[in-house]
């Protein structure tokens, strides 16, 4: 018996089904075989260079000179958007380098950078910056500190996960980060990072930065490791979680607990 015409047409629709299916699939099979047939292999490497420099404040602690020998602590002060320019009377405005005014027994070596107006925190010029004052000064390389508010805690945040090894401890204020900077930081850079202590501080009711982005570094921290690590979080503070955290004497307490081998 012959087929009917409608046999006839449903076999012909299968048969085309079935070469349209081979047809994709051998496409694909060349696509995953071959992902840069179409491409050239090539690399890219160029030396850059850059000149950095900042206008900062700096304070020396009562006895600071009488001792040779003696190393002090160091602390770097990293401002808010509000304070860049090119005038250093606004960076002690807020926090550490406002309180030194009326505080010479202050026990650290205070550096406060200004950062220029239309920029935020660069870590290349910090480094340098700290790289200096440790070589002219009398500073412990053990204890060297960490600090900022707003911009500055998001500078805090930057610069103590890449350079872990460099601070004894870290108090970013109001900030926050790159989690995958944490999630994926350099290996060679993992043990310090774990062991960096971390104290962040944020107001529970902050309409500029809301206080999940120090939540979401801490978690972060806690993820790969990092066990000496907290938040604090003022539940009626706003932006403003700066003024109580440096008016806490217990603050620099802990700073001053904390040592980098």
């Amino acid at each position: 018996m012959e087929p009917s015409a409608t046999e006839i047409i449903m076999n012909r629709i299968v048969r085309l089904l079935a070469l349209a299916a081979l047809a994709g699939f051998g496409a694909i099979s060349v696509m995953t075989q071959t992902p840069v047939a179409a491409q050239q292999s090539l690399s890219f490497k160029q030396t850059l260079n850059r000149s950095v420099g900042a206008s900062y404040l700096l304070f020396l602690p009562k006895g600071y000179g009488e001792d040779a020998a003696k190393q002090w602590p160091l602390m770097l002060f990293l401002h808010g958007a509000g304070e860049r320019g090119d005038n250093l009377a606004l960076v002690a405005v807020h926090g550490p380098p406002k309180l030194v005014a009326n505080q010479p027994d202050f026990p650290f070596i205070l550096v406060s950078p200004q950062c220029p107006e239309g920029q935020t925190w660069d870590n290349d010029t910090l480094l340098a910056l700290l790289d200096q004052v440790m070589g002219k000064y009398s500073v412990d390389p053990g204890r060297v500190y960490l600090t900022g508010l707003s911009m500055g805690g998001f500078g805090t945040w930057s610069l103590g996960i890449a350079h872990p090894e460099k601070f004894a401890a870290i108090a970013p204020i109001c900030g926050g980060g790159d989690v995958i900077k944490v999630l994926l930081a350099d290996p060679a850079k993992a043990p310090a990072l774990r062991s960096l202590p971390v104290w962040a501080f944020h107001g529970g009711k902050d309409p500029v930065v809301n206080p999940a982005e120090s939540q979401r570094m801490v978690d972060a921290l806690k993820r790969v490791g990092c066990e000496d690590v907290r938040l604090t979080v003022y539940p009626e503070a706003q932006h403003d979680s700066w003024t109580e955290t440096y008016n806490n004497p217990e603050l620099y307490r802990w700073f001053l607990s904390h040592h980098r081998e």
